[in-house]
């Protein structure tokens, strides 16, 4: 066994072609890529104007001067936050547990992010808040949107008023750019007649991965977007080369890249160490396993991930619950396994896409992720926003759900940070 495992040493000729490749100024695909960045300036300019884009005040003013009404319902936030209008751990951990509270000991080292999607509309943020602090709920320490870019901006300022709300409650959040498979980019894929033709990829063909570069480097200048959905492999390689040269990007891999085994998460996570800059850290900061992993798929990847580095900066993505339609077999619910696996496998994030089964199928209108593809217009025109709206607060309350199952097992979670103070 041992001869055979010497078998798959890299030799370091081989890792010399491949810098010799990539350093080769003849190198048409690096060249397009550095030409595109050269655009937008230096890393180091790029990243300045991130910050400045990013500036919470810079935020606040650019709501203020297009006349915004979300400003008013950022202010609000702020308020509420300001005065501890919300649950703290301690408070939430005693609903739940009782007397029993002041004696558990929890396990703070392998403390569960708890993730919701999609947050495709910024009033969903504050009614999801202002049910929180009506019933001493937990808002989520982490959010995924999918919702279009371009609408977000044209949409009386939502794109900067999450931008402002994630810096106020204290949460990470991913976009989702345009430059992905349900832009049209595969021009021989349509609807369910062509599902097949998925199966081959749908991502980003041709000249679209540099495309997600340059659309990616445009709101990251612009708005200080810094993480993103990453569903592609040429996509994921110019995350890592883009962080190499010196630029913030931060990525987390969807669940449509299929990643359902420890050798595809091995895969994934040489290329990251192969780019990684000289302080260890790469760009990819999510990875969001496959609907169909098991509990022993994630404990035999978490020693690779440790043993490259790579524990405190990839975080397991996996989903809890999903959207009732159009995605997996229901019922769906992986609450017990997380449970299972919260205690000894660290940087986990919760992500709740659907409510429970049992909510969800007793709906009017159940939650399907192909909804995450309209636009606000049709969604209005077709009478859909309140029933999204519920699907939404649903997730909030799985992802509450959630967090009593941990606190029941003496486990940890990450919460809106600023939001729940530990005592």
């Amino acid at each position: 066994m041992s001869d055979l495992r010497d078998r798959l040493r890299i030799d370091e000729k081989q890792l010399r072609a491949i810098n010799d490749f990539l350093l080769d100024p003849r190198n048409e695909v690096v060249s397009r890529f550095l030409e595109v960045v050269e655009r937008y300036g230096t890393p180091e300019e790029i990243n300045a104007k991130a910050r400045t884009a990013r500036d919470l005040n810079s935020l606040l003013d650019r709501l203020r001067e297009s006349g915004s009404s979300y400003l008013s319902d950022v202010e609000w936030l702020t308020e509420q936050r300001d005065k501890g209008a919300f649950t703290s751990i301690d408070a939430f951990r005693e609903k739940v547990l009782g007397d029993r509270a002041a004696t558990t000991s929890f396990d703070e080292k392998d403390a569960v992010t708890l993730e919701i999607s999609a947050l495709q509309f910024f009033p969903w943020l504050i009614a999801e808040a202002k049910q929180a602090i009506k019933n001493g709920e937990l808002m989520p320490g982490r959010y995924i949107r999918v919702r279009n870019m371009k609408e977000q901006v044209a949409d009386n300022g939502d794109i900067l008023a999450v931008a402002a709300a994630m810096q106020i409650i204290g949460a990470s959040y991913v976009e989702t750019l345009d430059t992905k498979g349900t832009d049209g980019s595969n021009i021989h894929l349509g609807g369910p007649e062509t599902i097949t033709g998925y199966f081959g990829g749908v991502g980003q063909p041709n000249d679209h991965a540099v495309q997600w570069l340059d659309e990616y480097l445009h709101y990251y200048t612009t708005y200080g977007i810094k993480q993103v959905l990453n569903i592609n492999p040429g996509t994921v390689l110019l995350g890592y080369f883009l962080h190499k040269l010196g630029v913030d990007i931060e990525f987390k891999i969807s669940v449509y890249m299929g990643n359902d085994n420890p050798y595809a998460a091995l895969w994934t996570l040489i290329g990251a160490k192969l780019f990684a800059r000289p302080d260890g850290t790469t760009s990819l900061i999510g990875f969001n396993w496959s609907n169909s992993v098991n509990n022993e798929t994630i404990e035999a990847t978490a020693p690779m991930r440790q043993a490259l580095g790579f524990e405190d900066v990839v975080r397991f993505e996996h989903h809890i619950t999903e959207t009732y339609k159009s995605i997996v077999i229901q019922p769906y619910d992986r609450t017990d396994e997380l449970v299972q696996l919260a205690g000894h496998v660290a940087n986990i994030s919760a992500k709740h896409e659907g409510a429970g089964p049992k909510v969800d199928e007793k709906r009017e209108h159940p939650s399907d992720i192909l909804e995450y593809f309209l636009p606000k217009e049709e969604i209005e025109k077709r009478g859909l926003m309140p029933y999204l709206e519920r699907n939404y607060l649903d997730k909030h309350d799985a992802l509450n759900r959630t967090a009593t199952a941990l606190t029941k097992a003496g486990l940890s979670f990450v919460a809106a940070r600023n939001l729940h103070r530990a005592s």
